[in-house]
């Protein structure tokens, strides 16, 4: 498991060796809940000139057990493979209303984050995942710090945490990324 600076490193590194310059690139951050992926994320970004965030929990939506693979299929995935522009609207994952348009270029690295930003049901073509690890306890603070204590009993004990477990145990997206990054 890598510092965060060293994870940075590590996959700007990776992505040199396998020849991204240049071409559209893809970097999956994955890990659970409230464990720094946005963070992380964002970090990489400035590290990258010209790369586009792509949040999967802009595609979700309240009382769906995973956001929207299909539509991200055919929003982001699909054009960019084509080598055409994506657009998108990232929708509020807590109301359900529709968020900021988002327009991505192909030729640029795209760095797709959320929990199940990895899941093997979505035909991305990985450059370099990412698994971000945060102790359990250190999620739980951030997340009722984050979104309260409401959203915590409601949405964080009752659905999410259930959900991200399952997808842990059936995929282990821990196991498969090419970089593992301590999350806090």
């Amino acid at each position: 498991m890598h510092p965060v600076e060293q994870g940075l490193a590590a996959v700007v590194a990776l992505l040199t060796a396998r020849g991204a310059d240049g071409r559209t690139c893809w970097v999956g951050v994955d890990g659970l809940g409230a464990s720094g992926k946005t963070t992380f994320t964002g970090r990489l970004a400035a590290a990258l000139p010209g790369a586009v965030v792509v949040h999967v929990d802009g595609f979700a939506r309240p009382g769906a057990p995973t956001w929207d693979h299909q539509l991200f299929s055919e929003q982001v995935l699909e054009p960019l493979l084509a080598g055409r522009p994506a657009r998108w609207t990232e929708w509020d994952p807590y109301t359900g209303r529709p968020g900021q348009d988002r327009t991505a270029e192909p030729g640029r690295p795209v760095l797709v984050e959320g929990v199940s930003a990895t899941d093997r049901r979505v035909p991305v073509p990985w450059d370099v995942t990412v698994w971000v690890e945060t102790p359990a306890e250190v999620r739980a603070a951030r997340a009722r710090a984050r979104d309260g204590e409401q959203v915590w009993r409601e949405r964080w004990l009752a659905e999410w945490i259930p959900s991200e477990q399952a997808y842990l145990r059936e995929q282990r997206p821990d196991l498969r990324a090419d970089v593992v990054v301590a999350g806090g």
